[in-house]
């Protein structure tokens, strides 16, 4: 039986510390986010944290790219 990974773990899986890409360094920066909705697997209730709350994200346009690739990865 698969279990179904949050956001937060599959963007745990996108972390590299000497990376580039946009997505690894949203990931980097969102591991010490203490606060990040680690429990959740719902686009909303993300996205509006990241919103209000991430200002270590410089565009949401980066976050709908990791979810892409979350939603890809989980079917």
């Amino acid at each position: 039986m698969f279990m179904r990974q949050t956001f937060y773990q599959f963007l745990m899986t996108e972390r590299n510390d000497h990376g580039t890409d946009e997505v690894a360094q949203f990931a980097n920066n969102a591991f010490f986010d203490q606060s990040f909705p680690k429990l959740s697997d719902n686009y909303d209730f993300v996205s509006n944290y990241l919103e209000l709350n991430a200002g270590y994200l410089p565009s949401m346009t980066i976050f709908d790219d990791a979810w892409a690739r979350y939603l890809d990865k989980m079917n």
